[in-house]
C-alpha cells in the first residue's frame, strides 16, 4: 500500500537558511534507510510558499494568485511517498523521519486504482 508523508511546519523555521539546499546528514540517512528497506518510492522538499501558485475556478472565472491559499501558521515543506504493507508500518516511518521533532508529520493513504 503506497502512503504519502506530508511534512507539516513553520515555514520560517523551516527555510532559515534557503541558500543551503544541501540535504542535512539527519535527513540523508533517513533516505539511505529507506531506500534499504525498499520503502521509498519518491519525495522532494518544497520551495517557500511564497513560490506558491494557487488557482481556484468558480464557474467560469479562473483566480490565479501569488502564494499560498490558506494562511496557516504550518506550512506544506516536503513529502514522501513510500510503500509499506500498513499503516502501522507508515507510523513508524513517520516516526523515524527527522521532521517529527521540529513539525508535523502527516500520513495519508494513496487512493489505489481499481483493478480492470
Amino acid at each position: 500500500m503506497k502512503f504519502m508523508l506530508l511534512l507539516h511546519g513553520e515555514e520560517k523555521l523551516l527555510q532559515a537558511d534557503p541558500g543551503d539546499a544541501r540535504m542535512s546528514p539527519e535527513f540523508a540517512a533517513f533516505n539511505d534507510a529507506m531506500v534499504k528497506a525498499g520503502v521509498f518510492v519518491g519525495g522532494a522538499r518544497l520551495r517557500p510558499t511564497s513560490a506558491a501558485t494557487t488557482v481556484r475556478v468558480t464557474g467560469e472565472r479562473t483566480d490565479v494568485l501569488d502564494g499560498p491559499y490558506a494562511d496557516t501558521r504550518e506550512q506544506l515543506g516536503g513529502f514522501y511517498i513510500i510503500e509499506a504493507p500498513d499503516l502501522d508500518s507508515a507510523t513508524d516511518w513517520a516516526a523515524r523521519c527527522p521532521h517529527a521533532t521540529a513539525g508535523t508529520v502527516e500520513i495519508r493513504p494513496l487512493w489505489q486504482a481499481p483493478a480492470a
